[in-house]
């Protein structure tokens, strides 16, 4: 068996921050299985003739199960076909990553993981900040705004993450970011807080919205909308 998956991150959305070696994955590849916020532009790089396959997930959309996407890679390989798994930012930061390299290993199909640019990174550059700052920020720390139920998680690090020292990343968080708030507040995050809504990163209607941590849990209460986003908090993010 020749077939071969390479799992390959796209970064925030934007093709110029593609790798070179994600950009040759993609002109070599016979499929490309990617995500929503990896179509577009990308998918250009894809040489003419490879099998291009949605199967993004996005919350409140009917989606491929897990279980479908794992399979529909192995029976590719199992095909000696080139394939390449495109995920947005990183696939190794909140990607379904490992359900994926689990089922591969199983059937014994090699592949590698290529890095992509996380949408963190670039949702800092976008708005001119950085994610660490000497003395009031040593820590990063990126978090999901919700588990498998599409809730908030009932196991997280709340005294981390209610640390006015670290710098948070919230991802997936638009819909479950007001309850997050207010546990948030009552472990000690001060309301004051500043906040940084990052909206479409790199995309063509990219927005960054800067206020604080109270204030944004208040827009969020009545005003959500569609657009993928992240939500920075902590001492960086006034910028």
């Amino acid at each position: 068996m020749t077939g071969f998956v390479s799992f390959v991150g796209s970064g925030p959305g934007d093709p110029e921050l593609l790798t070179l070696k994600a950009v040759d994955r993609l002109k070599r590849a016979d499929a490309v299985l990617f995500d929503d916020l990896s179509s577009g532009p990308i998918l250009s790089h894809a040489r003419s003739g490879a099998d291009l396959i949605g199967v993004g997930k996005r919350a409140g959309r009917a989606s491929p199960r897990q279980h479908h996407v794992s399979r529909l890679l192995v029976e590719y390989a199992q095909i000696d076909q080139r394939v390449v798994r495109l995920k947005s930012g990183d696939s190794g930061l909140f990607g379904r990553l490992e359900e994926e390299l689990i089922a591969l290993r199983e059937a014994g199909i090699p592949y590698e993981i290529i890095p992509g640019v996380p949408s963190a990174i670039a949702a800092a550059a976008a708005a001119g900040i950085p994610l660490t700052r000497r003395l009031t920020a040593r820590r990063v720390q990126f978090v999901t705004g919700h588990d498998i139920s599409g809730q908030l998680p009932q196991d997280m690090n709340l005294q981390a993450l209610a640390d006015p020292m670290a710098t948070t990343v919230v991802f997936m968080g638009k819909r479950t970011f007001p309850k997050l708030y207010q546990t948030l507040h009552a472990h000690g995050l001060p309301a004051d807080t500043p906040a940084l809504l990052a909206e479409d990163v790199s995309g063509s209607d990219q927005r960054l919205t800067r206020m604080s941590v109270a204030a944004l849990a208040d827009r969020l209460s009545s005003e959500i909308g569609e657009t993928p986003a992240l939500i920075l908090y902590g001492p960086l993010a006034e910028g």
